[in-house]
């Protein structure tokens, strides 16, 4: 009988999950969007039982449509938001608060305070982390410091501290489980991803108690089954990885220098740098991707704030198209953008450049400067904000970059992938299937149960959809990128 794997893919705004054959091909998928929380500007939570529900609604979902019996899923594998954090009652498995999602700064401050304390350099060398309330240690500190006799309960062990992977896991293993993987452990703050242990320093200095945290385990390992009466059967639960982690495993970048970027709101591109955890001198993140046996792989990570929802704010915001497909059609009748550039810095900028005072700018305006300008010109800009992270990657890790194995909803633009190959010089491909997020998870998950043998098995299965080759000469294309870099440093330092 057909045997396949479940992947819960937990997202920021939806949970989702798909089922998986053995050719690594998408049979099912569910998807189900769930309410985000906004209690002041700046803050961002979700409500717990809202993942928890969402996400067991749609596995009971994707299984069904899949015309499969519960008994048919070898393994269930899980992938996650990273950096969003939950604390909950061990006993009765309540949370003692919302989530506190990644892209919440509620304590920007306190990591203001902590660089000024001179701890950046001790933080970024022991976790590979800038000090920035994207990650998940101040998260848990503010939570106990702001629920009263929170602190004191933690001590005593009555509390469990987890990212999202770690919530799904407990709730799927009905509380037998509190765990993590090395991924998301790694994304906290408070791993050490030299050691592999939590870091009594980093729980020091950040004042998270010892005994709230998850045990870390590896990506892939069989690590318990699902409470029965969730499924009708146990089924073994058997992959975790952070999202851009899973994803970067799900397009079988498995040999050092390999890179993959997601292109979603913002681009999220990850280059494998195998056993070595490379530090980057460039303002990237140096971090664990995945660990499968006892071999710990690590990774180089840079994040654009705004790819996507740059085209979002030509549709919403301008109305200078009326929907996303439109922007391809409207570069195209231009030859060129007039040398006008858009630096779609709304929230500042994020790696190599981390200025959180940047903002938006278009420069470069003259009186023929027009509409299809101005939207190529945004296109183009986040082939650039890729080409920004790439140099630094390539430079830190001293690994020369091959191809760039994209994924995510801009990636359906063809012009615009065809320009970010002309502006990398190198080969950008597009995989043949799309859900690499949930597909990595999968993976990582068929290799704990046997369903797949191997990484070599899974990378033979991986597969180009389209492939785009360089066509822009290298004196056009240094052209073209020296005046965005003109363009990114009239938008520094613009906010007080």
């Amino acid at each position: 009988m057909s045997r396949y794997i479940l992947a819960l893919d937990q997202g920021t705004t939806s949970s989702r999950a798909i089922v998986f054959n053995e050719q690594g091909r998408a049979v099912a998928t569910a998807q189900k969007e769930y309410p985000q929380i906004y209690p002041q500007p700046g803050w961002v939570e979700h409500n717990p039982t809202d993942i928890w529900s969402s996400q067991i609604s749609v596995a009971t979902e994707a299984i069904a449509r899949a015309g499969i019996h519960s008994a048919d899923i070898a393994a269930i594998g899980v992938t996650n938001q990273r950096e969003t954090t939950l604390i909950w009652d061990r006993k009765t498995g309540q949370p003692i608060y919302n989530a506190i999602v990644w892209q919440c700064r509620r304590t920007a401050d306190r990591c203001e305070q902590l660089k000024g304390e001179g701890h950046a350099a001790d933080i970024r060398a022991k976790t590979g982390l800038v000090v920035d309330a994207y990650f998940s240690g101040t998260k848990a500190a503010w939570i106990l410091d702001h629920v009263p006799g929170s602190r004191e309960r933690a001590a005593r062990g009555e509390l469990c501290f987890g990212t999202v992977d770690t919530w799904l896991l407990w709730n799927l293993s009905g509380g037998k489980l509190h765990i993590t993987d090395v991924s998301n452990a790694s994304r906290t703050m408070l791993y050490n991803i030299h050691t592999q242990q939590w870091d009594a320093d980093m729980l020091k200095l950040l004042n998270v108690p010892a005994e709230m945290l998850p045990e870390v385990k590896p990506s892939s390992l069989a690590y318990g089954e699902t409470d029965p009466q969730l499924f009708g059967v146990a089924i073994p639960l058997a992959g975790i990885a952070g999202d851009q982690q899973a994803a970067t495993f799900g397009q079988t970048c498995f040999t050092p220098g390999m890179v993959k970027n997601t292109y979603g709101t913002g681009c999220f591109m990850l280059m494998n740098t195998g056993k070595r955890a490379v530090e980057s001198l460039g303002g990237l993140l140096t971090t664990i991707g995945w660990r499968v046996g006892d071999e710990t792989i690590y990774a180089l990570e840079g994040s654009v704030f705004i790819a996507g929802a740059a085209v979002q704010w030509l549709r919403d915001e301008l109305g200078l198209i009326s929907n996303s497909a439109e922007s391809e059609g409207l570069a195209k009748s231009v030859s060129d953008a007039g040398g006008v550039y858009v630096v779609p810095a709304f929230v500042g900028l994020g790696a190599p450049h981390w200025d959180g005072y940047a903002r938006g700018a278009i420069v470069g305006l003259t009186r023929g400067s027009n509409r299809a300008q101005i939207v190529r010109a945004t296109l183009e800009s986040i082939a650039y904000q890729t080409r920004d992270v790439v140099e630094v990657m390539v430079k830190d890790a001293g690994l020369k970059l091959e191809a760039l194995r994209v994924d995510g909803g801009v990636t359906a633009n063809a012009w615009l992938m065809q320009f970010q190959a002309d502006m990398l010089g190198v080969p950008v491909q597009v995989p043949a299937t799309a859900e690499t997020t949930a597909l990595g998870a999968a993976y990582l998950a068929g290799l704990a149960v046997g369903y797949w043998q191997s990484p070599t098995q899974i990378a033979a299965q991986w597969q180009v959809a389209q492939s785009y080759e360089p066509r822009m000469n290298a004196d056009q294309r240094d052209s073209l990128y020296r005046g965005w870099q003109k363009a990114v440093e009239r938008s520094k330092a613009w906010a007080e």
